[in-house]
């Protein structure tokens, strides 16, 4: 079925056209048909398959048609992400696909001033994107009502409840109206995600889309045994060689990630971070530049780039191993996106030795293992041209030099 047999608007139809869109994914050919009937949805599907299209689009078409109506003003959607990055990109969607209708769609979140977000609400807004803290901030205040939602969309449910959201998420419910069309999106499912979905949503309609090799197959992905104090040398190394590609670099904490963009700035690779401890407008730039690509290496934690829809990033390494075979997936998911080819790799220390075998469990079958020689392995530090201008660096290279001294002296 081609998106031109749906029955949705012209104007959805010319914006699906324009992004050169013909037929729908797995999970918008069995989202989009249940949406438009008013069905409850809960869905389970691997970011990357095209779900904000599939609620997206009927959507658009169904406030549409009630906007032809002439029903009250008033928020109608209410979709809740977990990030700022992704509300913002949820909001593109929107924009994007809305562009030929008369369906005015807008994103809150924190990190900025309350007061324009709040004139604009008072303006008049169909759709509105939010996060949870500036929602509830919002609600609470009494600068939002929620009377008139219809449509309730909660995105990336998992991670809002790894976020610890799940007291704002039921405290939001009681403001919204009890008869109201509830979709539930989550890339993973557990008790946790089962309790709060069966919770919100009235017979839904179950959609799993669970492709038999989790990674895309358009993905080439592969793991190297580098000890920990060795990583950054091998970063250097991978990124020099492929110094005009975009890549995305994986680290466990925010704290790891301005290290990280420390080392390389001592060996001149020019590099930016995003995560949570970094302004609103720091982090907007940031993301700007690596979109458009004036930005080639950007260093990110799983929480700062979870869902989030980058063009053309070509690899990714995951400078540290994730905690989890979902984080995993999530992360190389981040390359190879739709007909592209793309490339991950992952540096595993011996301490992350046990974190792999359990990724490899869960994927059901081993990560391929790259070769480094001995020599090679040795030869990778030798050819670092990091400067050394911290004093433990400086220390140990003193220490080096002397241990040479002494064995000419021997010699």
């Amino acid at each position: 079925m081609k998106f031109e047999d749906y029955y949705i608007d012209k104007g959805i139809k010319t914006s699906i056209s324009k992004l050169g869109y013909k037929k729908p994914t797995d999970i918008q050919y069995k989202a989009i048909p249940n949406i438009l009937k008013g069905e409850d949805v809960l869905a389970i599907a691997q970011t990357g398959t095209g779900k904000t299209a599939a609620f997206a689009i009927p959507i658009l078409h169904i406030l549409q048609e009630r906007k032809i109506t002439k029903r009250p003003d008033g928020v109608k959607c209410l979709i809740m992400a977990p990030t700022h990055e992704l509300a913002q990109q949820i909001h593109g969607v929107f924009k994007t696909l809305g562009q030929h209708t008369r369906v005015v769609s807008y994103c809150v979140h924190g990190g900025v001033e309350r007061d324009p977000q709040v004139e604009m609400l008072n303006k008049g807004v169909d759709v509105l994107i939010a996060t949870p803290g500036r929602l509830a901030d919002l609600v609470k205040r009494r600068q939002l009502d929620l009377h008139r939602v219809e449509i309730l969309v909660l995105d990336e449910a998992d991670h809002m409840l790894d976020l610890g959201f799940i007291d704002d998420m039921r405290a939001l419910m009681r403001h919204l109206p009890r008869k109201r069309q509830t979709l539930f999106f989550s890339a993973t499912i557990n008790e946790s995600i089962k309790d709060l979905a069966y919770s919100l949503v009235t017979n839904a309609i179950r959609i799993q889309i669970s492709p038999k090799d989790p990674v895309a197959k358009n993905i080439e992905h592969g793991v190297a045994y580098v000890e920990m104090d060795d990583k950054r040398y091998f970063l250097e190394n991978l990124v020099k060689s492929h110094a005009d590609k975009k890549i995305l670099v994986f680290v466990r904490t925010k704290v790891r990630a301005e290290r990280v963009k420390k080392a390389m700035e001592r060996c001149d690779v020019v590099t930016d971070t995003i995560h949570s401890d970094k302004l609103q407008e720091e982090r907007e730039a940031t993301m700007k530049d690596f979109r458009s690509g004036n930005l080639k290496i950007l260093i990110a934690t799983d929480v700062s780039a979870r869902g989030i829809d980058i063009p053309n990033v070509e690899l990714v390494i995951n400078y540290d191993l994730p905690d989890s075979s979902e984080n995993y997936i999530h992360r190389v998911g981040r390359t190879g996106r739709g007909s592209q080819k793309g490339q991950a790799v992952s540096f595993c220390s011996t301490e992350e030795i046990e974190q792999l075998e359990l990724i490899e469990t869960n994927l059901g079958k081993p990560v391929k293992k790259m070769d480094i020689s001995g020599s090679d392995y040795q030869t990778i530090l030798d050819l670092s041209e990091e400067k050394l201008t911290d004093w433990k660096g400086l220390m140990k290279e003193h220490e080096i030099q002397t241990k040479q001294k002494k064995r000419k002296g021997k010699k």
